[in-house]
């Protein structure tokens, strides 16, 4: 399994489960995560991040999304946001407005 590890202070790391097309981040026993499929060779549509009830208002989505992206545009993708959370994030962090497909 291809395992790339991105670390957040005070939290834990966020790991890029590419067999299981997922970015996930372990907190306090509870695991938070951001499933995306590939469209083609250069494009992922990120469709849906969940935050344990007990994680939630923390900021944790933001620093799975957050890694996410910086995956995608670290290895040349553009994102196709179907995720609503996913889709706020990005047109809040025009950073990312590049890597914006559809």
């Amino acid at each position: 399994m291809n395992r790339d590890g991105c670390k957040e202070e005070g939290v834990g790391e966020v790991i890029h489960d590419a067999e299981n097309r997922m970015f996930t981040l372990d907190t306090d026993g509870f695991q938070s995560r951001m499933k995306y499929r590939e469209i083609s060779d250069t494009e992922l549509e990120y469709y849906t991040t969940f935050v344990p009830e007990e994680l939630r208002g923390r900021g944790i989505a933001q620093i799975v999304v957050k890694a996410a992206l910086d995956y995608a545009r670290q290895n040349g993708f553009k994102v196709k946001p179907t995720c609503s959370f996913v889709d706020k994030y990005m047109q809040k962090n025009k950073q990312y407005a590049d890597l914006r497909i559809g």
